[in-house]
Order: structure tokens, then sequence, then C-alpha cells
């Protein structure tokens, strides 16, 4: 059974209702991860999200498949940050910024394969993650051609450190600023070398 088959059988639309509930199961699993770790009961969850046990059951019947859906949503939070950084009018190198700025912001409401996520992801994640490298490579095409981002950056230099920041260490204000002077050193070794940077044309 496939995380796709329990959500009516991956082809009708969630009613309203069901649609609220799935997020409030969760962003409750999530906000119950962060404060206790990841072995929290399914019925705390189903407490804290404010539904029935039975209805947490029938959406979710095992604890895989509600992490397979918290990966899925947090390849779905990551494509949506990449992609407004990627669609920004700014430099390459300003949009990696604002893509790891939102990364670090989110960090907490992230369940991705490299934090206890699941490991064989479903298609649907698949699908999200291929899209998440493919921005992260247009971004850098984009730093390339204004000389913001040396070419031999890869898509994997860029989700990988973006993965290592949203890491969550510590909950702590001053982990925060650890995190942006992180994000700062790195960018600022993304840039050319002075043997890389090309001649404007005459």
């Amino acid at each position: 059974m496939t995380v796709e088959s329990v959500q009516d059988e991956g082809a009708r639309p969630l009613r309203r209702d069901a649609a609220e509930n799935r997020k409030r199961v969760l962003a409750a699993a999530v906000a119950l991860f962060a404060r206790q770790g990841r072995d929290v009961s399914m019925a705390t969850i189903a407490e804290e999200a404010g539904v029935g046990v039975g209805t947490l059951y029938r959406r979710y019947p095992t604890r895989e498949l509600l992490m397979d859906a918290l990966t899925e949503r947090s390849f779905e939070m990551v494509h949506a940050v990449i992609e407004r950084a990627g669609n920004a009018d700014a430099p390459g190198i300003s949009r990696l910024e604002m893509f790891y700025d939102a990364t670090i912001a989110h960090r907490q409401e992230l369940v991705l394969p490299l934090h206890g996520g699941p490991q064989n992801l479903s298609a649907a994640a698949q699908t999200t993650r291929q899209q998440i490298w493919d921005i992260a490579e247009m971004i850098l095409e984009q730093g390339r051609r204004d000389h913001t981002i040396r070419d031999d950056v890869t898509a994997a230099d860029v989700i990988g450190f973006g993965a290592l920041l949203a890491h969550t260490l510590s909950t702590d204000r001053t982990w925060v600023a650890v995190l942006h002077r992180q994000k700062q050193i790195y960018l600022a070794g993304l840039a050319p070398r002075p043997s890389e940077l090309k001649e404007l044309p005459k």
C-alpha cells in the first residue's frame, strides 16, 4: 500500500473537510516531532490535530504512510520556495540567497530523507524533487550568465547545502544566526575567482 493509494486511489480530490483534516494532521505531526521527537504516538498526533484517532488511521493506516505524506509535503514546500526564488528579478547569487533564507525559516517544518524521512520516495515526491533540481540548475545558469556564480557549481551543491541548513540542531535564536553566517560564507565561496571572470565584450 502506498500513500497515493490511500489518498482516494490518487484520483478524486479530497472533500474540503478531509483536506482540512489532512493539513491539520500533517502540521500537528511536524510540530510534535520538533518538540518530542519522531517516536510520538499516532494518538498524540490525532489529539494535537483535533481529530479522532479513527480519522487519522483512515487517512494514514501506518506510521510509514504518514511519514511518506510528510515527506511529500516537505518537497512541496521546498519546491514553492525555490520556485519563488527562481522567478525573482535578481542575479543568480541573490536568488540562491532567497532560497536559503526561506529554507532556514521553514527548517523545522521539513521531513526529508537526509533528516530521517523515508529513503524510498513516493512517485509524487520523486517528481517534485526533480522539479526542485531543475529550478536549481536554472538559477545556476542565470548566475553563470551574470557572472555571480562559478561555472563549476552544480545543482547537487545547491540542494546539498540547503539540506544542511534545514537540519534542525537547535531552536535557539543564536543557532539561526549561525546558519545565516554559514550561508554568507558559502555564498561568498560560489563567486567566480578572478581567473574565471570573463572579459566584457568590447
